[in-house]
């Protein structure tokens, strides 16, 4: 078995992104705006929400960005450079709150995560959420059983698209690069997984990106993970 190990990406992999975190950013855009719909739209418009597609872009702020990478920015257009660390902390509590609530798993998620782990391979989550947000939006499906491995951006490996997931993953689960393989929607998935050498990059398409984005540089494009199994 060549392929010995996967590392999922979460939100727009795991979870349908858009279904998942429209309600999220909704949120904290209108709470930092002041109640201001108009100016929560801006926040949401100028950082990659479209909203006359009614989604997310890929490789945008809000489809790959981390919650400080996200408070620099709405600081800045705020006008509250000196907030950052308060909107940043702010923004953590809100994703921990409500990720569980509104996470939308991807169709025959637990199916299909039990197939690859049954067949003996080892599993992980690498993503731009925190590591207490891997458990907060994945806990309701009773799948965290299954991985071996959870990294968020405040995991202490870096983040996308650096290498230091995929080789943190390797190093836990005594695995080569060449014998890994990178699941993701976004570009930033993908470019961490040639970062790593990983030997196979997968992109999906439940996420932000279209089969054109993730064609220039995926291995591989699948509607989504379910096919994961049979393509290994």
């Amino acid at each position: 078995m060549k392929y010995q190990g996967v590392l999922f990406d979460k939100d727009g992999t795991l979870l349908d992104f858009n279904r998942t975190w429209l309600p999220i950013y909704r949120f904290a855009a209108l709470e930092f705006a002041d109640g201001d719909s108009w100016l929560a739209d801006q926040l949401l418009e100028q950082h990659g929400f479209d909203s006359g597609r009614h989604r997310f872009l890929g490789g945008s702020l809000l489809a790959a960005g981390n919650n400080r990478q996200i408070a620099d920015a709405w600081a800045a257009q705020l006008d509250k450079q000196d907030r950052v660390e308060s909107i940043s902390t702010r923004l953590h509590d809100i994703f921990h709150d409500l990720g569980a609530k509104h996470a939308v798993p991807v169709d025959q998620l637990s199916d299909t995560l039990r197939e690859l782990k049954q067949s003996g391979r080892k599993l992980g989550v690498a993503t731009a959420d925190s590591h207490q947000g891997i458990i907060n939006t994945l806990q309701s499906f009773d799948v965290l059983n299954e991985f071996d491995f959870l990294a968020g951006y405040d995991s202490g490996h870096g983040v996308k698209p650096e290498a230091g997931m995929v080789l943190a993953f390797c190093a836990q689960t005594t695995l080569h690069p060449d014998n890994v393989v990178v699941v993701g929607d976004n570009r930033h998935d993908i470019e961490m997984g040639r970062n790593a050498s990983a030997g196979l990059c997968v992109g999906v398409l439940t996420g932000t990106s279209s089969r054109i984005d993730l064609e220039s540089i995926a291995d591989i494009v699948l509607d989504d993970i379910s096919a994961l199994a049979d393509v290994l």
